[in-house]
């Protein structure tokens, strides 16, 4: 099984300002779950390609230890910048 969570495409505003208009690739997101491993552990999909570059992105299969952990680095680096956590 393979069911989509979310997706980001793409928009401009999402770079920051600058002077270089290459200095920043554009990127879109989504994750997925997927539980069709010879394992049999359910993982977290996380997909991330440059805009123009279907298909040629990387993804990553995470454990639900590992998603845990990139959910949390989030949390820290948005706590960083002083961001409060969602509710």
């Amino acid at each position: 099984m393979r069911r989509s969570i979310d997706d980001y495409p793409y928009d401009p505003a999402d770079l920051p300002p600058g002077d270089d208009d290459d200095e920043y690739t554009p990127v879109s997101w989504a994750v997925a779950i997927a539980d069709d491993y010879e394992d049999a552990i359910s993982r977290v999909v996380l997909t991330v390609e440059e805009v123009g570059q279907a298909g040629y992105g990387l993804v990553a299969h995470l454990t639900p230890h590992l998603a845990r952990r990139l959910r949390a680095a989030i949390g820290d680096a948005l706590k960083e910048i002083g961001e409060a956590e969602a509710r």
